[in-house]
């Protein structure tokens, strides 16, 4: 059930780190010569590697880190049982194109048996209290679609807490923080209302037992990945490109770059010539949000919540999380803290996290909580030099930066969650923007004729937006 037509599940970030190695991956040097050569082995690079691949041209993957997956990272190590560091659920599993192939690899895919619950002060919400939530939430929904109807110039666009309504009362930091950091990781002030409403909803979440950073890495075993093999410089014109490596450069008649905007326009990878403005100026306006999980191993279920209870609390302001317990059945409990002041907390360090996520869960449960940590671990997505973030939200005038992220540059093509119009922040958003991007690098190298069929097509169907929902729950179940 849901709490909304987006509900306050619907971004669980999309970030992630399992350790493994492709089949066709290359331990010491890159092949020098490529028909395309993809930057970035995430999502939107393995769909876009997998494309390049149905369509029997020769693809070379160089990827900055150790791992495929990007920001779909599952950690198999830190604790007995494995969790995503980033990107933990797929939404709307029956037209999502990773959840079928994630089937038919053969790996476990089910519905997540959400428990929803909010907290108020030492006690949980009444009926009531849930009810007057539910419809704080609608309202402040209703507000963002009617500020975006009608708009189609950008320059008429809004900040979504411009438009918020004034009266939420004791609601009113919990909405900000459900429609805004936790949804996609900026708050509200920051977010674009044309690109919020235009957001495709996430009417279901199913989960794989082995992790969604399996799954990418499941997805890329036949796929030729360079790992530790970061791009310097990229040398292109309307015929040909080269990407500079520590392992020495890589010659293509096209390049696919699928880094974050954030990476992109941070200036690591050098351009000879330089990017156009016009895509650098699309990039910043289209930045990464800040979204960090914080785990924590507890003994004796001290909180007394279910197998993937989601909770949060009655907040004054965004200063609060949201608790997913019991993550699938283990000890794990990941309290997720996203927006400016999930920011400014990670810049202080793992020890400042577990600090607060230790102090929230024993003012809402006592002490018994902190005792029950046995092990703990945080992520610190803006501190990781390949990613620097989470997912993409655009500022106020921002949302057509996405289409312009899909022009190409010459024989350049982007992609990523960020150059996706209805499905950033998301998995399948990614992964679909990397078939796109694929097809169209085809097409440039004349590998593939306008209106010709896909070899192994794994897009979904076009999605229609969902009706508006507001569930009638039972008791303190929220979302």
């Amino acid at each position: 059930m849901t709490l909304t037509r987006r509900g306050f599940l619907s971004a669980s970030a999309g970030l992630a780190a399992v350790p493994a190695l492709c089949a066709g991956a290359f331990a010491a040097s890159a092949p020098r010569q490529a028909d395309i050569v993809v930057i970035g082995a995430g999502a939107a690079g393995i769909a876009a590697a997998r494309r390049i691949l149905a369509a029997n041209r020769k693809v070379i993957v160089v990827e900055a880190t150790g791992q495929v997956g990007g920001r779909c990272l599952t950690d198999s190590a830190t604790f007995d049982v494995p969790f995503d560091r980033g990107a933990r659920w797929l939404h709307n599993p029956e037209t999502n194109p990773v959840t079928r192939l994630a089937r038919m690899a053969g790996l476990d895919v089910s519905p997540v048996p959400l428990g929803q619950k909010i907290r108020i002060g030492r006690r949980f919400a009444r009926a009531g209290e849930t009810e007057e939530f539910l419809a704080a939430l609608v309202r402040a929904n209703r507000a963002i679609d009617d500020a975006s109807r009608g708009k189609t110039d950008v320059r008429t666009d809004v900040s979504c807490a411009s438009v918020m309504p004034r009266d939420l009362g004791d609601w009113a930091g919990t909405t900000e923080f459900t429609l805004g950091a936790n949804a996609t990781g900026k708050d509200l002030r920051d977010i674009s209302v044309i690109d919020k409403a235009r957001a495709q909803e996430r009417n279901a979440a199913v989960a794989c037992r082995q992790g969604l950073g399996v799954v990418i890495a499941k997805l890329a075993e036949q796929v030729p990945v360079a790992f530790s093999t970061p791009a310097s410089r990229i040398s292109w014109n309307g015929r040909d490109v080269t990407v500079e490596t520590p392992g020495g450069n890589i010659a293509a008649r096209a390049a696919i770059i699928t880094v974050s905007s954030n990476v992109l326009t941070a200036g690591g990878i050098k351009f000879t010539p330089e990017l156009p403005k016009r895509q650098l100026d699309a990039a910043a306006k289209l930045s990464l949000g800040s979204y960090d999980r914080i785990v924590l191993q507890l003994s004796g279920n001290p909180l007394g919540l279910a197998r993937d209870d989601v909770l949060i609390e009655q907040s004054s302001s965004t200063r609060t999380a949201l608790l997913l317990a019991n993550m699938a059945g283990s000890s794990l409990c990941s309290i997720d803290v996203a927006g400016s002041f999930g920011r400014d907390l990670a810049a202080q360090g793992e020890a400042a996290m577990i600090a607060f996520a230790v102090e929230w869960l024993t003012r809402m449960f006592g002490s018994e909580a902190a005792a029950a940590v046995k092990k703990s671990s945080a992520t610190r997505w803006n501190a990781a030099p390949f990613v620097q973030g989470a997912m993409s939200a655009a500022v106020p005038g921002g949302q057509g930066s996405r289409k312009i992220l899909t022009e190409p540059i010459g024989c350049l093509f982007l992609a990523g969650e960020a150059t996706h119009e209805t499905l950033w922040g998301r998995v399948d958003g990614a992964w679909e923007s990397g078939e796109l991007a694929a097809e169209a690098a085809l097409r440039k190298i004349g590998a593939l004729r306008v209106g010709e069929p896909e070899p192994a097509p794994s897009r979904a169907p076009k999605r229609r937006r969902a009706a508006p929902i507001r569930s009638a729950l039972p008791g303190p179940r929220i979302n």
